[in-house]
């Protein structure tokens, strides 16, 4: 099933994402794509939000993970910019993130491809214009 949604600003963004928070059951693995400086994080914040956890999100891009735990379910937040092979997502822990119950977001997830699930949700984030964006959510 796909949903198509219009946001007009981060906010909307956030909103968006809470709203799909509201869903999430555990164990799943958000995949995302869009380019740089489209709205990921932000989206990441808002399924934060969503999922009732208080403190700072930011983008895990030279961590690689932040973990965001104490919500209704813990949130991993994933950047595989610089993931290139097999040996560097292993040592990223992704494999044991999967197992934990929590909900996995990962932005750059196409260079994932073949590790992501066949229940992944695909979020692809299109700029529209300086505010606006397409948020599709594929599951």
């Amino acid at each position: 099933m796909n949903n198509v949604f219009i946001s007009d600003s981060p906010c909307d963004t956030k909103k968006i994402a809470a709203q799909l928070a509201t869903t999430l059951q555990g164990s799943e693995v958000i995949a995302f794509y869009g380019d740089l400086g489209v709205g990921k994080t932000c989206f990441v914040i808002g399924l934060a939000e969503g999922l009732g956890f208080t403190g700072e999100v930011s983008s895990p891009t030279f961590a690689i993970i932040n973990e965001y735990l104490g919500g209704r379910l813990n949130l991993y937040h994933f950047d595989m910019y610089r993931v290139s092979g097999w040996d560097d997502l292993y040592s990223t822990g992704y494999f044991e993130y999967m197992e934990s119950g929590g909900v996995l977001a990962v932005e750059w997830s196409e260079n994932i491809e073949s590790a992501l699930p066949d229940d992944v949700i695909r979020i692809t984030i299109k700029r529209l214009d300086e505010a606006k964006r397409e948020i599709t959510i594929e599951r």
